[in-house]
């Protein structure tokens, strides 16, 4: 087990950000600014081809620490970010390239590559937990939550259906085909986006995958509009999601 070590420290709007590496594996800890009292944390996972500081990222963050006190945090997926890429992910990444260029379907691509990085993300998803938890400002004992985008949804479900630390999550549309099995083992509550002119995800895929929860209490957010035009307010209904299952009130608007 490798320690948590914090390589650098920022602050703005209210909130913190440490960079941390935990072995190999680089990450961000983003905390509300002021508060010594323990609080929930949520895990938050990219989408492919992006990073632990995408926009979407900090900008997520950024809604629940300051509308609810919450820690979040993300790691670099395997390939991606400040992770050297392996022969694997380069030879997959060009045959994803080529069949762009050619137009053909990029879905079994990014299907296998998606499982790949999901088996090894995982175990390192819960390591960080391990870690993180070992943090006197988030401790053993409190509510743990995921936020998954593309990617990040490829390793969530996974992750979500063998880690009992994790009791709500999010999880954006993503390639349902080797996801089903793990989703049929979540009973945690679950909310879920999707957009219903997706050009890369198909409609039917999307809600096979919804169907496949076990969760008793599951909620399907579908909007109009392409792959990446998702409605920014669907980043506040994950908010209110959290508050209501993490157990902290959101911050009224100023």
């Amino acid at each position: 087990m490798y320690p948590l070590q914090f390589t650098a420290e920022s602050s703005s709007n209210d909130m913190i950000e440490r960079d941390f590496t935990l072995g190999d594996i680089p990450g961000v800890l983003w905390s509300p600014a002021s508060g010594a009292d323990r609080a929930p944390l949520v895990l938050m996972g990219h989408g492919g081809g992006a990073h632990k500081k995408h926009p979407s990222m900090p900008g997520r963050a950024q809604r629940l620490v300051t509308g609810c006190g919450f820690h979040v945090a993300v790691i670099d997926a395997p390939g991606h970010g400040d992770r050297p890429r392996t022969a694997h992910d380069e030879q997959e990444i060009a045959e994803l390239r080529a069949a762009q260029a050619a137009g053909e379907p990029t879905g079994p691509i990014v299907v296998r590559y998606n499982a790949r990085l999901a088996e090894l993300a995982v175990p390192e998803y819960q390591a960080t937990l391990n870690a993180l938890q070992g943090l006197p400002e988030i401790g053993i004992d409190g509510p743990v939550g995921y936020v998954g985008i593309g990617l990040g949804t490829g390793i969530g479900v996974p992750l979500v259906a063998v880690e009992p630390r994790i009791t709500a999550a999010v999880f954006l549309s993503t390639y349902p085909d080797v996801l089903v099995d793990s989703a049929k083992r979540i009973t945690i509550p679950i909310e879920f986006h999707l957009q219903w002119d997706d050009e890369l995800i198909p409609r039917e895929a999307g809600l096979a995958l919804f169907d496949a929860f076990a969760s008793k209490e599951k909620t399907l957010h579908a909007n109009a509009g392409k792959h990446l035009e998702m409605p920014r307010f669907e980043a506040d209904s994950a908010v209110r999601f959290f508050a209501r299952h993490l157990g902290r009130a959101v911050a009224s608007a100023a």
